[in-house]
């Protein structure tokens, strides 16, 4: 994959309690990527957008939740998330906007 379709597969990070809780206790962030990524692609992203190296990653199809929006009945998009695991040593600040 070219550099162009890399910057692509990462869409945001994901931020909720678990998130914390998982990188706090095994050195991972959480993102929310494109749903034809692969574990590959996003490994690839993940290394050359932070300049890290990624030790492996996991990823969760989610499935959109059901909602209503007045009387009628609406489903949100469904979406993916990746676990990824940082090698020894190696570190994302998100918050830091490196």
């Amino acid at each position: 994959m070219n550099q162009a379709k890399l910057m692509d597969v990462l869409l945001a990070p994901h931020v909720s309690e678990k998130a914390t809780l998982v990188g706090d206790a095994h050195n991972q962030n959480v993102f929310k990527v494109r749903r034809d990524a692969s574990k590959t692609d996003i490994s690839k992203a993940i290394e050359l957008m932070f300049d890290v190296k990624v030790q492996s990653v996991s990823t969760v199809n989610v499935r959109g939740k059901q909602k209503r929006f007045g009387g009628r009945r609406g489903r949100q998009g469904d979406w993916k998330k990746a676990y990824v695991t940082l090698a020894p040593g190696s570190e994302i600040n998100l918050l830091a906007g490196e």
